[in-house]
């Protein structure tokens, strides 16, 4: 559990017998000073002692390790979690005119990708909302202390499938929303095509980003890229994201992480088009260039590659990017998280 676990009324039992204007102090100093409770110098210096040491104020995770990116502007964080030792990443990038955290919203990934080495670790737990908030403030106070600006956008890209852990997820969005005041369409969701989740999240008053794990455009190869395919194909996904079209009226990011011979194929690209056709101008494509993980030797499609792709697909009317390879000199790109690895690698334990 994370102090950010605790709600306002849980709280309010810390600082029983106190003035009620202390719940506030002690709310606003965690959530929107983004402190620790030690540093909250609006409290009585016995108060503060007091909560500086309480068991329900502690941090979820310890930090084991720090990597930073050579090219600058991105960090990667290994998490280990001080209650059952479970291992989370998050990596912190700043652009131009942002700074964006890809956070975990669970420890490992039950959904066996193969091309992604989270995948390949397999499914630890879910993490409490709490935990995933604790990410959020930890990516915030950073961008603070480096003086990159206020941290304007979290993905859920991170380690995990969030659908499966929806609960937790929309109230970790909720807690962000509305006491980090950061606005709901500052987030994004990815998913591999959790039918049920993209459902749920079409019915959300909030106005938060998705983003769908597509990789390829017919069942057949999808199912061996994405296993859960097996569960929810294809026509069962685009339903669902028909149904989030409609009602949110909010474009859709579908992620197509290039693999040199399996989906970069002119034939691909034609079969991609012809799916994303019916969305028109709320399908957005996210060409990402396969990130190499340990466990999956195929290659990522080289850059001439990429670039033919991406123009065969503009050519066929989409809206189409090449997503920047950020954090991959420090195995923090996507598809490369992979925590137990790298424990073992400092010398810790998974």
């Amino acid at each position: 559990m994370s102090r950010y676990d605790e709600t306002r009324e849980t709280l309010a039992e810390l600082v029983a017998g106190e003035p009620p204007y202390r719940i506030d102090q002690l709310w606003r100093g965690l959530h929107e000073q983004l402190a620790e409770p030690s540093d909250l110098t609006a409290l009585p210096g016995e108060l503060r002692e007091r909560l500086a040491g309480h068991e329900r104020l502690a941090l979820a995770f310890d930090l084991v390790d720090e990597a930073a990116s050579p090219r600058g502007g991105t960090l990667k964080w290994l998490l280990r979690a001080r209650a059952d030792g479970a291992v989370v990443e998050a990596v912190l990038m700043r652009y131009r005119d942002r700074a964006t955290v890809c956070v975990s919203s669970q420890a490992g990934c039950a959904m066996a990708c193969s091309f992604c080495a989270t995948g390949q670790m397999g499914f630890a737990r879910h993490l409490s909302s709490g935990e995933i908030v604790e990410q959020v403030v930890r990516a915030a106070r950073t961008c603070r202390q480096l003086g990159w600006g206020r941290l304007s956008n979290v993905v859920f890209m991170g380690m995990g499938e969030p659908f499966s852990n929806y609960a937790n997820v929309l109230a970790a969005i909720r807690r962000c929303n509305g006491d980090l005041h950061m606005a709901a369409r500052a987030f994004s969701v990815s998913t591999v095509g959790i039918v049920p989740g993209i459902r749920r999240l079409a019915r959300e008053p909030l106005q938060v980003n998705l983003a769908v794990s597509l990789h390829a455009a017919n069942d057949e190869l999808r199912s061996t890229l994405v296993p859960v395919n097996r569960r929810y194909p294809l026509p069962a996904v685009f339903e669902a994201c028909e149904e989030y079209a409609s009602a949110t009226r909010r474009r859709i990011s579908f992620e197509w992480a290039l693999i040199a011979g399996v989906n970069d194929r002119p034939s691909d690209a034609a079969e991609l088009a012809a799916l994303l056709r019916p969305f028109g101008r709320l399908a957005h494509v996210n060409l990402i260039p396969l990130n190499p993980t340990p466990g999956y030797l195929v290659a990522g499609s080289p850059p001439a590659v990429v670039e033919r792709f991406r123009a065969d697909l503009a050519g066929l009317g989409l809206n189409v990017t090449v997503r920047d390879t950020r954090g991959r000199d420090v195995g923090g790109a996507c598809g490369q998280l992979a925590g137990a690895g790298h424990v073992a690698a400092v010398g810790g334990r998974a």
